[in-house]
């Protein structure tokens, strides 16, 4: 963890909290945060201490973005040095979206351009209400590509068409209407409403968490006829395993034997 120069780790318990460390810059990432962001989400991935992650920014943005001197490099980078930093980023939002744990988008500030990836590949997002969001890459004549993914997943595309075509920036309450984000709260309750939601995902059990986000990723995209082969085997497993087997069995010696007449 020291050895991390654009984000820090805070472990409390089972709940490991991510936090974008540059805000002098609005929290704004370049190849140096997408390598480290890379590296603690497969540590988190691998640890099997870590429970819940939750994602934030330091300062009073949530990030900004491309970091403004990185993008300066770009403009002169040949398409073969693109495709290399797109992928970049691509990994880091990839890893979350994957990542076989819980996850926590805390906004504490504004989610702009690539910053929304965050917004788009954690399950759960809570907001302050001073909040703000935008897609703002059509105005540079980019498109939010790599993280477009994880928006339409979570939101549509009927909604977010007009966000992606005009850029326009929007409040954590539009954020909320659309589906981005799940809760909205005063800025002083934000901490607050982590824990409450990160303690409400530690009482599920982790294998089920992590089949769960599974299920979520592949059943939509299945017909009926594959769904029910894999869920059947899927529960199946899951009803076998010693996860499922303890907590039933402890969930059963808490219920009163019904009596008959």
């Amino acid at each position: 963890m020291a050895d991390y120069q654009t984000i820090q780790l805070e472990a409390d318990g089972p709940v490991l909290t991510l936090w974008l460390d540059r805000p002098q810059v609005k929290n704004a990432f370049n190849s140096q945060l997408l390598k480290e962001l890379c590296a603690a989400l497969d540590k988190a991935a691998a640890d099997p201490s870590v429970r819940v992650l939750v994602v934030s920014g330091r300062g009073d943005c949530f990030c900004a973005g491309a970091d403004l001197e990185w993008m300066r490099a770009v403009v002169d980078f040949s398409f073969e040095r693109n495709v290399e930093d797109s992928q970049a980023i691509a990994d880091v939002f990839q890893k979350l979206y994957s990542l076989p744990k819980p996850t926590i988008a805390a906004v504490n500030g504004a989610a702009i351009g690539g910053g929304m990836g965050f917004v788009g590949a954690c399950d759960l997002v809570v907001a302050s209400q001073d909040a703000k969001f935008g897609l703002s890459e059509v105005r540079l004549g980019l498109v939010p590509a790599c993280i477009g993914p994880y928006l339409l997943r979570r939101a549509g595309a009927g909604r977010l068409r007009r966000y992606f075509l005009t850029g326009e920036r929007f409040s954590a309450e539009t954020a909320l209407d659309l589906g981005l984000v799940d809760e909205v709260v005063p800025a002083a309750e934000l901490g607050a409403a982590v824990k409450r939601l990160a303690q409400a995902l530690l009482a599920g059990k982790p294998q089920a968490q992590a089949k769960a986000k599974e299920l979520l990723e592949r059943v939509p995209a299945m017909s009926l006829s594959e769904a029910v082969p894999y869920t059947v085997e899927m529960i199946a497993r899951l009803r076998a395993g010693p996860e499922a087997q303890k907590g039933m069995r402890d969930f059963l010696e808490t219920r009163p034997v019904s009596r008959r007449p």
